[in-house]
Formats: C-alpha cells, structure tokens, sequence
C-alpha cells in the first residue's frame, strides 16, 4: 500500500483514493458557513473554526481512526441570517441536493462511514435528514457530529449568558480570539442575550422549538455576550472540542448494526 502523504482526501490522486480509502476509513465532511456574526466577527466565523476543528481533529487522531477529510462546504442553510449583507445562504432543498450529489460521488469509494462535521447551528436539523438519506441511498453508515453544539439544539450555554449564547457570543467569540484574533474587533464587541426567553415555561432554546431569525433578538443580529469574550477560554474551548471528537470518531470506527437480529 501507498504511503500515507496527506490526510487530506482532495491532496491525493485519484489512483492513491482508489487504493488508500478502504472499508474501514471515515470520510470527514465539514460544513461552515458565511453569514453575519455581528460588527465584531467576520462572516466567514462558522467557516474558520470548523477548518480549524477539522485539522486539529485529523492531525491528531487520523492515522490511528484512518480519517480522511473533505474540503469544508463554505455556504450552507443560514437563513435566519439572510435579512443581513454578507450572508450567503443555500436554500434546504439546495444544500440537500448538494449533499445527496456528494454521496452519490463519495459511492464511488469504498469507505462506508461518513462523519458529517457540523460548524453551524442552523445545519442541525437539515444534517439529521441527510444522514437518513445518505443512509437509504447508498448504505452508508452516517454520523452528525458538532464542532460546538448550541443552546438552541440541547448544547450547554454558558451560564455568564444565562446558557442563551448561541450565535456571535461568549463562545464563538472567544474561540476566534483563540484562532484567528487578527480578525476580531474588540472596539466592537456586542451584548445581547434575551434572558425574556428563560421566563417562559416551554417556549425556549432547548424546550419547544420556534422559527425565528436572527434580527428578531435585535438588530445586531448578535444573540450573546461577546464582552465576555477571553482568549484563553477560547483556547480551552478548542482543546475540548479537538478531544471530544476524537473520542466520538473512534466510536464511530467500530459503529455498524448487527446483522440477522430480529
């Protein structure tokens, strides 16, 4: 067998594909975002942390999972933020199209376990069903792992934001701090947590879902306390994520269902 040069499935040609991915490979499909993150982050916030998740991941647990990862996909279902310039949204029957057409490609190859690495809250619920449909199509054994979980899909907030920071907050924030700081603006910083919603019995992140957009929390589009920011709680952040992942991914490496059980 070839030597392993690149854990990056788009360095390899396709001769070293067809050789190196195997039956018992994961493919690692990260998926960003570019959309507001209020006056202080860059559009591209979902984009930048999940590239560098899914390097540290691959790095540290690649060769000994036999991971093999995928270009991150920059644009994705962000329209609770398209009332914004600078979001770039895929619709849901876009972006499920997207991915049913990188199954069919990914059928090509012989790996069958597929970990679709999430960096964006508005994804989850949409990733669900595409793990369902790669799953039906093509056999795949399919997984939805998040780089950070939020508040609003049954994450733990941070509780300086009363566990309401899902989007430009304390947790994002800090986490660019830690990866990319030149591309912060500290003069800039947002608070904005709606601690109204924590006074209602159901109606709330993590109980008894509700469409919304962004601009409806207020017109910073920022839902959090970015003042809160630290860099060396993004760092930390980081490091669990990096960690947390690697435990997740060598579960997956031996996931399969049993065969002949009724």
């Amino acid at each position: 067998m070839s030597p392993v040069r690149s854990r990056r499935l788009g360095d390899l040609t396709a001769p070293e594909a067809a050789e190196l991915v195997t039956e018992s490979s994961i493919i690692v499909l990260p998926f960003g975002a570019v959309e507001q993150h209020g006056p202080h982050l860059p559009l591209a916030t979902d984009l930048i942390v999940v590239d560098a998740i899914a390097d540290a991941v691959v790095a540290e647990y690649g060769d000994q999972l036999d991971l093999w990862l995928l270009p991150t996909l920059p644009y994705t279902n962000s329209g609770e933020h398209v009332w914004s310039p600078g979001t770039f949204a895929q619709s849901p029957e876009t972006m499920l199209a997207t991915t049913r057409d990188l199954g069919r490609s990914l059928s090509t190859m012989r790996a069958r376990r597929i970990a679709l690495l999430n960096g964006h809250g508005g994804n989850t619920s949409l990733l669900d069903v595409v793990c369902r449909e790669l799953r039906i199509s093509h056999g795949f054994l399919t997984f939805l792992l998040h780089a950070m979980l939020p508040a609003d899909h049954g994450g733990t907030g941070h509780p300086d934001e009363d566990g309401l920071g899902i989007h430009g907050g304390l947790g994002e924030t800090s986490v660019m701090m830690h990866v990319r700081p030149d591309l912060v603006r500290h003069d800039l910083l947002v608070a904005n947590v709606p601690r109204w919603l924590n006074e209602r019995p159901h109606v709330r992140f993590g109980g008894t879902g509700f469409g919304w957009v962004s601009e409806d929390f207020g017109p910073s589009g920022v839902i959090g306390d970015a003042t809160l920011a630290d860099p060396d709680h993004g760092k930390v952040l980081f490091e669990q994520a990096v960690a947390y992942l690697g435990e997740v991914l060598a579960d997956i490496s031996t996931f399969d269902f049993p065969r002949g059980v009724d």
